[in-house]
């Protein structure tokens, strides 16, 4: 049993892991030890700083031990393969996660291993940080039916699937607000509009009014902004700020994945303010990752 993307788990394993997420939250001591004697190996081909802390922390509190690999420093650095590489760690550790960048070789690394293998982050998909981000919804009565999920920015990116395909899955109401040039997936807007209903604008302050939850994040992973005038003209209009908030319910949330360019994708003021979630869904990462290796680990 492995955990890859959202695409691949159901609504019922959505609400497990968020349920077991709230539960490892309230009751740490509770679960100890529950992973001592286990190993988690952890192989990053792209730079962390959240993923690979809050692995680490979620496998020591759990009881367990967890190892950090860079991919320039093991043989994959050298030419192995992706395959060989996961048959290796799967004699070693109990427990994989990976943060590459083509989700084709997270899916050749799972193939390969004899052990779970976790998706933290690819080109395609962010399932954890997704995860972290619907329990901080729920955490603050916004994750349910009927309730306006809008994402604003790069609606083809890894973070946007992810985030549609899960506040979809969980009945929740999807504005993606983008420009032209960065529409959803077609496949992903298809799966997600099977569980709710979906709607790609592409003017920010349409999107924005009523929403419950405002979230953005990066116009370009960093790293490959490319032309930074080129990309601000491409996103005009589209930084979540005191206007664009205003539009939204009194109560509504800003939400965002980090890491945030302050000043070009959201403003201090609305990343500092007070109706901002965005450092409870950094410490939701924590949380969730427990659940998960939980959950694979009982199917190990």
């Amino acid at each position: 049993m492995n955990f890859l993307s959202i695409r691949e788990t159901s609504p019922a394993a959505l609400e497990e892991i968020l349920q077991t997420s709230a539960r490892v939250k309230r009751e740490r001591q509770r679960w100890a030890g529950a992973l001592a004697g286990r190993t988690l190996a952890m192989l990053f081909e792209r730079s962390s700083t959240r993923t690979r802390v809050s692995f680490d922390v979620a496998m020591s509190q759990l009881g367990g031990h967890a190892i950090s690999l860079d991919v320039p420093q093991t043989q994959m650095g050298r030419g192995e393969s992706v395959a060989d590489t996961g048959r290796v760690l799967g004699r070693y550790a109990d427990v994989i996660m990976a943060r590459l960048y083509r989700q084709e070789d997270l899916v050749e690394l799972a193939a390969a291993a004899r052990v779970p293998v976790i998706n933290g982050l690819t080109d395609e998909e962010h399932p954890c940080q997704a995860m972290a981000d619907l329990l901080t919804m729920r955490e603050r009565g916004k994750l349910a039916a009927g309730r306006r999920f809008c994402m604003l920015g790069d609606a083809s990116r890894n973070m946007a699937t992810s985030l549609m395909l899960a506040a979809a899955k969980m009945g929740m109401e999807v504005v993606l607000a983008c420009p032209r040039s960065r529409q959803p997936k077609e496949r992903a807007l298809k799966e997600a509009k099977q569980f709710s209903a979906v709607r790609v604008l592409h003017e920010p302050k349409e999107a924005a009014r009523g929403a419950d939850v405002l979230c953005t994040d990066v116009w370009a992973e960093p790293g490959r902004e490319g032309d930074e005038a080129a990309l601000m003209a491409d996103f005009d209009g589209f930084q979540l700020n005191a206007k664009l908030l205003a539009l939204a319910k009194p109560d509504a949330i800003v939400m965002h994945p980090l890491p945030a360019r302050r000043g070009v994708e959201i403003t201090s003021d609305v990343l500092d303010g007070p109706q901002s979630a965005v450092w409870d869904q950094a410490e939701n990462r924590l949380h969730v990752q427990k659940a998960i290796l939980l959950k694979l680990m009982e199917h190990a």
